[in-house]
């Protein structure tokens, strides 16, 4: 293919599957439960953060994380007592355990209170063509709190050479305003253009059947190569081609 026709190609499929049927099937279904900014963002957030394995138990224990917060999530994380983080402790969704819900309801409520809230502290660190510096400073602030030291695995540094796929997917529902509907667009601080492509499995075999991508590992590296890629499709919206990506690699077995 050109580079002319892999553009049209990804595009068709962009349209395809960037539309509000996506949502019935993908986790970014819990936060489009709430109307509320915060209960979006931290309901996305969340639901990022467990968003490895089987996507129908991805969704089925967000939504009890929802449940557990009384479908109020930002009120939960400002007003929690003590015993409030007890009832988390019977959580449990792979590795990512109730006492790690309970250390990351402590950590929001400290982003929000002493950082201004989750978009402000991405906000202050981005880089004009890159968030991944941000989500380093991001970690270094969560995790100010008194914390579990277990509880630091569940957030990736891209510092530390990890492609960071759940939080760019988080950035990426938060930030791009697709006007389909799926992805928010709700930080209007931060531009599509900076965004980086949630590298997994499914969109790093894509990406390497179409030249997009020749490292081997989904790593820091690899994410790094694919962003530079598809910024010379689309330089302001460059992660629209997650879509395409996901869907051809999950729907298509492309």
């Amino acid at each position: 293919m050109t580079k002319t026709e892999l553009k049209e190609f990804l595009d068709s499929k962009v349209i395809e599957y960037n539309n509000p049927k996506f949502i019935e099937s993908d986790p970014i279904q819990i936060p489009h439960q709430f109307s509320i900014k915060e209960d979006i963002e931290i309901s996305g957030f969340l639901t990022a953060t467990i968003s490895w394995g089987n996507r129908k138990s991805i969704i089925k224990n967000a939504n009890h994380m929802m449940e557990l917060l009384d479908n109020a999530p930002y009120d939960f994380v400002m007003n929690h007592s003590e015993a409030d983080l007890e009832t988390l402790s019977a959580f449990v969704h792979r590795t990512f355990n109730g006492s790690d819900f309970a250390q990351f309801i402590t950590s929001i409520k400290h982003i929000y209170s002493q950082h201004n809230g989750l978009e402000l502290l991405f906000a202050k660190h981005a880089e004009p063509d890159s968030l991944q510096p941000a989500i380093h400073q991001f970690k270094k602030m969560f995790f100010e709190a008194e914390h579990l030291p277990r509880t630091q695995k569940h957030i990736s540094d891209p510092m530390k050479n990890s492609a960071a796929k759940r939080i760019n997917m988080f950035l990426r529902w938060m930030i791009r305003n697709d006007t389909t509907g799926v992805d928010f667009g709700i930080w209007n601080t931060l531009s599509p253009a900076q965004l980086s492509c949630p590298l997994d499995v499914h969109s790093g075999n894509v990406a390497r059947k179409l030249k997009l991508l020749s490292r081997k590992q989904n790593d820091g590296k690899a994410l790094n190569e694919l962003d530079l890629a598809l910024r010379k499709l689309d330089k302001t919206d460059p992660v629209k081609y997650d879509f395409a990506l996901f869907g051809l690699g999950v729907f298509e077995g492309f």
